[in-house]
């Protein structure tokens, strides 16, 4: 039963942030109470080998949605194929001044500068060890906001090694417009540093543990060709085992005379669609199938799900989408995919 178009009017009347605790809130008490098998349709597995691990379906959550991993059962019942929580720092911040969170429902679109509001990678650690989830996990890790970029790769490494145990994978945020300076760490020699020394630990690790955790990479739709190329580069020559695209845009083209246009952060949904699906297909053609590409980014239908596969990616993962579409939006993807 899809109850979404009947709450989207409450949700929307409410503002943006406050919507969006709302409705996890709700998630988690359909959840708890045994109704989401009656309120969530029946997903049928279309499991999807990535980067040595078995995705129940291509549909993924994008991190942002449960950056503490609060939600984690609640937000599976939905039926994602895997579901990716975080971004998360070492340390507890409460991210940037609100407001923050801002809709632009003429275009399917959301405006955030949130700034990795998160508890900390301790409790987020604390949620996973207490879920009953058993499927694909990912744990997006960033950098504080008062650590100076110089220092970047100290929490990045924090992350990593805390994350490690956790994890199905880890992906490196390098890419949100949110937290001042960090997208210089996917330029020049700066992401070459950064890839080489998490990929050092990331082996240390595996002898540690005794398992092999993939790394990812999340990078930004405002990227130069010759950005591209030089991350795909490096992609490769340091074996990573996949790459997100993309982040949210800080491009206001799409948009352009809307009255919220001029808000700072990082602009998802309908309007970062092309821009989304130009990178993944500019790294498909680079990395040639040796290196897995979630897509991320406009993907509000099956439709888009399927133009981000044709373009190269082996997954795809949603958030804003959810916002316009509601659950449903999982199984119409699934489903739809066969018919496309």
């Amino acid at each position: 039963m899809n109850l979404y178009p009947l709450l989207r009017p409450l949700l929307f009347s409410l503002d943006p942030e406050t919507a969006h605790e709302v409705t996890l809130k709700l998630l988690n008490i359909t959840h708890r109470s045994g109704l989401a098998s009656w309120v969530y349709p029946k997903i049928g597995d279309k499991p999807v080998n990535v980067m040595g691990l078995t995705f129940k379906n291509p549909v993924g959550l994008a991190a942002g949605m449960d950056k503490n991993g609060d939600y984690i059962d609640a937000l599976a019942a939905i039926g994602f194929g895997f579901i990716e929580i975080g971004t998360v720092t070492p340390r507890p911040q409460p991210g940037n001044p609100k407001p923050r969170l801002f809709r632009l429902p003429e275009h399917n679109a959301i405006i955030n500068r949130m700034g990795f509001n998160n508890s900390g990678i301790d409790h987020l650690l604390h949620q996973v060890a207490h879920t009953r989830y058993t499927g694909v996990l990912g744990i997006n890790i960033g950098k504080n906001f008062d650590t100076p970029i110089a220092n970047a790769a100290d929490d990045y490494l924090i992350g990593l090694r805390k994350a490690y145990p956790h994890a199905s994978y880890i992906t490196i945020n390098i890419s949100s417009p949110n937290t001042q300076n960090l997208r210089q760490l996917q330029q020049g020699d700066e992401i070459k540093n950064l890839i080489a020394l998490l990929k050092e630990e990331q082996l240390k690790l595996q002898q540690e543990h005794g398992r092999y955790v993939p790394l990812v990479i999340k990078i930004a739709p405002d990227l130069s060709d010759d950005e591209i190329s030089h991350i795909a580069r490096l992609l490769l020559e340091y074996a990573i085992d996949g790459v997100i695209a993309t982040n949210t845009t800080v491009a206001r083209d799409r948009i352009a005379g809307h009255k919220l246009a001029n808000e700072a952060g990082g602009l998802s949904g309908a309007p970062v669609k092309a821009k989304s699906t130009y990178i993944v297909r500019a790294l498909a053609a680079e990395l040639n199938g040796k290196i897995p590409i979630i897509a991320a980014g406009g993907i509000l239908s099956a439709e888009d799900a399927q133009e981000k596969l044709a373009a190269g990616a082996s997954l795809v993962q949603v958030y804003s989408g959810l916002i316009y579409r509601g659950p449903a939006l999982v199984k119409d993807i699934v489903q739809g995919l066969d018919g496309l």
